[in-house]
């Protein structure tokens, strides 16, 4: 009897122990994603005069990952990447037209119904999961209530802010990103009914030739009906496209840019304070600094790089709210925290008044929507003190994709075995038991078509990075699309490489230098692996919707979603109604 008696304090001590290393295992976990930062903003990252104590501090408690690449070089494709640990191509969510992000919350694209999330996996665990600010992954399907692309539908409790993305229309006064379509189908067509119908004019008072007025008022029509859309576009696009939710519900519409980081920062931080006893997910997901640029008054006009410094600076104080927050709750040990943006700056974001919209990418070419390293290098910070040692540089093969399998594993999920996840887990390298990274091959896409592949061969130093077919930058020696405003991957667009245009990223990380068969004597061996490895790749990609086809791509009237009870002007402001009912 005595000897059971001892026993059950020792199996006690034992249960509570087994319990205490699980929920050391199972770390609360924020993902903060910032949009088109540039590798080149952050000071952590060798930037002297843009100034971010916080994400610095972030990167001086844990891991710098120096070689950290976005899965593309577009917002929807790489948040779709992101979220599911896949190639984008994979879920369709890719385009093969000049079009690769959606650009209307009415569209019926979308991330896929049968994906599988990171926010999925951590809820079947006991997970609270929440997603506060940018989705940019589609609404609905058939109709605009079944919310079959919704954050809440992928696996998150919880979402307050943008369905689509921050765009120039959404703020009066900073321009559109229709510019060019305007041109093509407003302007131009104008143009040319103007001239017709005073061409026609002419010639019948001249008596040269007999129009009939039927011709005169069906061209008066046309160019009425063009004016008449056009107009309506304008007036309604902001309203029906730029609004902010609260789970499904439209609560500002349209959104207000008034302390809207305040607001996201607040949402974060009440979502944290309601969950210290539970693990929890946070997927922060900025707006800045996507263009329209915006800052609070506290902000603005503050830093040394205009309005872009301005909203860099207020995004890096949020983060220092959310850190302090942790310290506060005693919560830091225990959290891993992910920083990191969703592909490079958007080097041809001048507004119309010449100013710079635009971030940095450090020495590295090109930008937002091509695969020059520019385009893809993103910052990646890890911190969890608990487990994670300080102050550490990577300079291995990443990608935004390792996010999926590292935090299902850290979560006690197991991976989807029906499908091809093509993150690897971060772990073992973050925590010093592997010196290289599992990334082999990766493979860099130019929206559907595969642009660029990344060698990293075992038990050597190289990183090669072959290009099938590179962007036409113009201004011919510029760094970038200028003309178009982005880069685009087909066609008169791109100049293709036969054979491929071959870097080694270790040696020359600017890409100023191909190699050639004079310069490597291995050139012809290293394209072989690398269309070898290529090949096999794209054998691994089944036939799927596209998400960015045009009848999933265009608005359709019947998905669009209003404020209850605002009729057609789709204007309401629960927010300010909400705070004042609060005071």
């Amino acid at each position: 009897m005595p000897l059971r008696k001892m026993k059950i304090p020792f199996l006690l001590l034992f249960f509570l122990w087994e319990a205490a290393s699980h929920t050391a295992s199972r770390p609360n976990i924020i993902l903060v994603m910032a949009d088109d930062l540039g590798i080149g903003d952050p000071g952590c990252y060798g930037n002297k005069t843009l100034r971010t104590p916080n994400i610095d501090r972030l990167a001086s408690g844990g891991v710098k990952l120096t070689q950290h690449l976005a899965a593309s070089p577009l917002c929807t494709p790489s948040r779709a990447a992101f979220m599911t640990g896949r190639y984008p191509v994979r879920s369709g969510m890719a385009s093969w037209s000049r079009t690769g992000v959606f650009l209307f919350t009415a569209s019926s694209g979308g991330l896929p119904t049968n994906e599988i999330t990171f926010a999925k996996l951590l809820k079947d665990q006991g997970y609270s999961t929440a997603l506060i600010g940018k989705w940019h992954l589609g609404m609905s399907c058939h109709s605009k209530t079944d919310f079959c692309h919704h954050p809440l539908r992928h696996g998150f409790n919880y979402f307050y802010g943008i369905s689509l993305t921050n765009l120039r229309d959404c703020k009066p006064g900073e321009g559109s990103v229709f510019t060019t379509a305007f041109k093509r189908l407003v302007f131009i067509p104008l143009q040319i009914i103007g001239v017709t119908l005073l061409t026609f004019a002419a010639l019948n008072c001249l008596g040269l030739l007999r129009v009939p007025l039927g011709i005169f008022f069906s061209l008066l029509f046309l160019a009425a009906l063009i004016l008449t859309l056009f107009l309506g576009f304008l007036h309604y696009f902001r309203p029906l496209n730029c609004f902010m939710m609260r789970n499904y519900e439209i609560i500002q519409q349209p959104m207000s840019y008034d302390n809207l980081t305040q607001r996201l920062t607040v949402e974060a931080a009440q979502f944290i304070q309601r969950n210290t006893e539970t693990p929890f997910l946070l997927v922060l997901s900025y707006l800045h600094v996507h263009t329209a640029l915006f800052s609070s008054k506290d902000f603005a006009g503050k830093s040394k790089h205009g309005v872009y410094g301005d909203a860099v600076e207020e995004m890096d104080w949020s983060v220092g709210q959310i850190l302090n927050l942790l310290d506060e709750l005693r919560l830091a040990n225990d959290t891993l925290i992910y920083f990191t943006s969703d592909q490079g700056a958007h080097v041809e974001e001048v507004s119309s008044k010449g100013e710079i919209h635009g971030g940095s990418n450090g020495i590295y070419k090109g930008g937002k929507a091509n695969n020059w390293e520019g385009g893809i290098r993103v910052p990646g910070i890890l911190r969890w003190p608990r487990v994670i040692q300080a102050g550490q540089k990577i300079d291995k093969p990443t990608s935004n994709m390792d996010i999926f399998p590292t935090v299902a594993k850290l979560a006690g999920a197991p991976l989807p075995e029906d499908r091809i996840i093509d993150g690897r887990d971060l772990m073992p390298l973050l925590e010093g038991k592997s010196q290289r990274s599992d990334h082999e091959f990766l493979f860099h896409y130019c929206n559907a078509y595969l642009n660029a592949v990344r060698w990293h061969p075992q038990n050597s130093t190289s990183i090669w990075k072959a290009f099938f077919f590179t962007p036409n930058f113009n201004p011919v020696g510029s760094n970038g699309c200028f003309a178009t405003h982005v880069c685009f991957c087909f066609g008169s667009y791109v100049t293709h490489h036969d054979p491929p245009l071959l870097f080694d990223i270790s040696k020359d990380p600017r890409e100023r230098n191909p190699l050639t068969p004079a310069t490597e004597p291995r050139f012809y061996e290293i394209l072989k692996v690398i269309q070898e490895a290529a090949d096999r790749h794209t054998q691994t990609l089944p036939e799927v919707p596209n998400q960015f086809s045009w009848d999933n791509f265009l608005w359709k009237p019947w998905l669009q979603l209003c404020c209850p009870s605002s009729g057609l002007s789709c204007q309401c402001d629960r927010e300010k109604q909400d705070k004042r009912l609060s005071h």
